[in-house]
């Protein structure tokens, strides 16, 4: 099982990269994310939430097919994931992450996409999601961007949770899965 990194960790701010299918251990990688996922109960899992920045991500969503049915069968690795179209209808729903344990807040997203991917064998797809789907899949498409899902919430929902950041930003959080914490900030000479 691999660690997951924590709010506050620069490799969760950096822009992924591309890669190609001589990536060295990529089928042992995948295998790892996916044990990895299970072992913290999470439903998604973004190849920067393992302190690798490249754009690769193993989703399975089919433990919420009983309240949303679009992620019956739910189960997908993206490669090279690009979002190429949102739909223009939102939907707020709340929103967790492995890298932010604890902290859950309503989040506005678009209700569809269509995304352009490489499978597991970098058979090329397009595909277009809707509803919940759509939404785990912006979740962990975010982390290829450098994005976290407390950056789309208000500035006011921000400072309400401010203390919790910092905490998980510390290491003052306990998950049940193994963990890496943000390298402590530089104090400036001045």
């Amino acid at each position: 099982m691999l660690p997951v990194y924590l709010y506050g960790h620069p490799v969760l701010r950096e822009v992924a990269q591309d890669i190609t299918p001589e990536y060295p251990g990529l089928k042992e990688l995948i295998q790892s994310m996916w044990i990895s996922m299970y072992e913290s109960d999470g439903i998604g899992l973004a190849a920067p939430q393992i302190g690798k920045s490249i754009r690769l991500l193993v989703i399975d969503a089919t433990p919420m097919a009983d309240v949303f049915p679009e992620c019956k069968d739910f189960k997908t690795v993206m490669i090279n994931a690009h979002i190429t179209d949102f739909s223009e209808d939102t939907l707020a729903e709340d929103e967790g992450c492995l890298s932010l344990p604890g902290i859950h807040e309503k989040v506005i997203r678009p209700k569809g996409i269509t995304i352009e991917y490489l499978d597991e064998n970098f058979t090329p797809q397009t595909k277009t999601f809707s509803g919940f789907a759509a939404r785990v899949i912006q979740h962990e498409y975010d982390h290829l961007e450098g994005i976290v899902f407390t950056d789309r919430i208000s500035p006011l929902r921000k400072k309400l949770i401010k203390n919790k950041l910092a905490n998980i930003e510390s290491g003052r959080v306990r998950p049940h899965y193994p963990v890496v914490i943000a390298p402590p900030k530089k104090k400036s000479n001045r």
